[in-house]
């Protein structure tokens, strides 16, 4: 056994307890995070040097670790329930996750409503929801959302519905929605309607048609013709729908089937949902981190990320090979479920079948995505050429950082700073900047504050021998740079990479600011800077008279505006919570008896100025004195 000296008292004194586990590198980030019925023997076995080979990237990972910390729970289900929440918490990037570990998106039915709508959604809550999903896109998602409202038509606006509106919204004169708002369709009318569109999605359709088809034949034989022909369109659309369901399982049972497809370290995972034994839909995942990974592993993450997210289990999920925590994942499944989940793999030649057509699906559809993004990655290198070329910058743009400020009337004033890289957004390496010590508007002292920060963030950031990097090429630090992250800050090795290009928004007032700054830090022979102007989108080189203006239509014109809005959309947003945090902080100040030691207590404690409203002189109690408590209940009411 191979464990490194500084971590060899930390794993011979961990528990013999189940568990989670996390590695740690040096700069404090969590690269890993596993769970085990026994933390010491798991955490051991990573350094075995014999089992290294077999896995380069375990010996990879292990090279890594600076740090290890246990979290002990009371059963091994325990540990995989954390282990799920860790792995979404920390993103480690050594192991399986769904790509780019976003949320995804679901259809949510708000039954909880008088009259429920139906909307796209990318947050889980147990709010009396109905939720459906995920789906692998927004794009599926709401071609799905759209094909259901012309099957059963619903609301979209969030008017207070008392069924005596003079007139409906358009949606209802074009078959959209039921008409409620009028008393064109009763609130039990309305909400069968819905029952049917949520049966439909949950795969019975049979019971979905024979409703609709008795409801139009009870319609007809009362002589209420109109809604008898509504009933009749309504069928047609859902006999058509249902058409190009397959039968693919004469059992008639739920299930979810799993298979996966792998080409030069890209893994893409097809879901077929089956329901009522028909073939209800289909998703794909690409996953990240399941390179050097077997079979066995890349099932079993992809089930535990999968359903952690999924806002249905299947009694039955048919696999096409067993994983060795079948068990433990069952016992999961059942606690989400409700009821017994069973993980299987084929026993007949409908089972086989199944799985073949997953992996086909799976094998196509990656296909697919590879053929797009190397058109994707030629596409982007054209239009960063084409901008190389009309700048006159001395390398290809390949990492582009843009700059705004956002202000109101010089309060609450955020630098935001985008980033991206090929032409896309790299969202992990925004930052914004709550700017301090300027009073009133002053846009060119808040963006000199920005870029300084920035800057200083690249001259403190660890870097080997004292070298930084831009577009890969070394770049060496000035000679005062302090290699070593500032105290009590946690390390961001992202601040270590200088940009190919910087945007500034705005004029030649904020290009002059932006060029005084890389001068102080040595960076203007090294990193081109251009600003973008509002009025005329005209483009501010240094040392050029005239601006450069991109033709109108190209590329490169419409990557750079992009690139601005993004900085203005994100500066915006992090200046109006700036914003709301003054305006709360303001009202509690004004309490009482309230300083900013109790502000920040109440707010740990609530959250809100709503909560503390509506909290009782009792609940105020337990975090400030009785008389404070009083004194907030009659001065804020509730």
């Amino acid at each position: 056994m191979s464990v490194p000296e500084h971590l060899e008292a930390t794993v011979k004194n961990l528990p013999t307890l189940p568990g989670c586990y996390l590695f740690y590198d040096s700069r404090g980030e969590v690269i890993y995070v596993g769970k085990a019925v026994n933390l010491r023997s798991r955490v051991r076995s990573y350094f075995n040097p014999n089992t290294w080979a077999a896995y380069p990237k375990t010996a990879r990972m292990v090279k890594e670790i600076a740090r290890i910390e246990v979290v002990v729970r009371g059963s091994e289900l325990e540990a995989l329930i954390q282990e799920a929440e860790l792995i979404k918490k920390h993103r480690p990037r050594y192991n399986i996750r769904l790509k780019d570990d976003k949320r995804y998106p679901y259809l949510k039915v708000t039954w909880q409503d008088d009259f429920p709508t139906v909307t796209v959604t990318r947050r889980i809550e147990r709010d009396g929801a109905r939720y459906y999903g995920p789906y692998s896109s927004a794009k599926a998602v709401y071609a799905t959302r759209d094909a259901l409202r012309k099957m059963f038509p619903f609301l979209n606006c969030d008017r207070v519905i008392t069924g005596h509106d003079t007139r409906a919204c358009m949606y209802y004169d074009i078959k959209l929605c039921s008409g409620p708002c009028i008393g064109a369709i009763s609130r039990a009318e309305y909400r069968a309607n819905i029952q049917r569109l949520c049966d439909f999605l949950e795969g019975k359709s049979e019971q979905v048609i024979a409703d609709v088809r008795m409801r139009m034949e009870r319609a007809a034989n009362a002589y209420q013709f109109e809604k008898a022909a509504e009933y009749r369109d309504q069928l047609r659309a859902l006999e058509h729908v249902v058409e190009k369901q397959r039968i693919v399982s004469s059992a008639g049972s739920d299930q979810d089937v799993i298979a996966f497809a792998r080409d030069e370290g890209e893994t893409c995972v097809q879901v077929l949902f089956i329901r009522s034994g028909k073939l209800l839909g289909q998703e794909y995942f690409v996953l990240d981190g399941a390179e050097g990974e077997d079979d066995h592993s890349v099932l079993d993450a992809f089930l535990k990320r999968f359903y952690d997210e999924a806002a249905y289990v299947p009694p039955e999920v048919l696999l096409p090979a067993q994983v060795e925590e079948a068990n433990i994942i069952e016992n999961w499944l059942k606690q989400k479920r409700g009821t017994a989940v069973r993980i299987r793999t084929p026993q007949a030649d409908t089972d086989v079948g199944l799985i073949e057509l997953a992996r086909q699906n799976a094998q196509q559809q990656l296909a697919m995505l590879k053929a797009q993004w190397r058109e994707d990655s030629v596409r982007q290198e054209a239009v960063l050429k084409e901008l190389q070329e009309a700048l006159d910058l001395p390398r290809l743009p390949v990492r582009i950082e843009c700059y705004d400020i956002s202000n109101t009337q010089g309060t609450a004033i955020v630098g935001s700073m985008v980033v991206f890289v090929h032409g896309v957004p790299k969202k992990g390496d925004y930052r914004r900047f709550n700017i301090k010590g300027i009073i009133g508007p002053n846009d060119f002292e808040s963006l000199r504050q920005t870029l300084r920060r920035r800057f200083q963030r690249w001259r403190d950031a660890a870097r080997p021998a004292g070298e930084g990097r831009a577009n890969g090429a070394a770049v060496a630090a000035p000679a005062d740079a302090i290699h070593r992250p500032a105290p009590g800050r946690k390390e961001d090795a992202s601040w270590a990479l200088l940009p190919d290009l910087v945007i500034i928004d705005g004029g030649k007032g904020q290009l002059g600011v932006a060029v005084e700054v890389l001068r102080e830090f040595d960076l203007a022979h090294i990193v081109p800077v251009v600003s973008l102007a509002k009025q005329r989108e005209e483009i501010f080189v240094p040392g050029r008279a005239d601006s450069i203006l991109l033709p109108r239509t190209s590329q490169s014109f419409f990557l750079v505006q992009r690139i601005r809005d993004e900085a203005h959309r994100f500066g915006l947003a992090g200046h109006r919570r700036q914003r709301e945090k003054i305006g709360l902080a303001s009202q509690l100040d004004a309490l009482t008896g309230v300083g900013p030691a109790r502000r920040r207590k109440l707010l740990m404690t609530f959250g809100s100025i709503e909560a503390i409203r509506a909290a009782s002189v009792e609940e105020l109690a337990r975090v400030v004195p009785r008389s404070v408590a009083e004194a907030i209940k009659n001065e804020l009411g509730g």
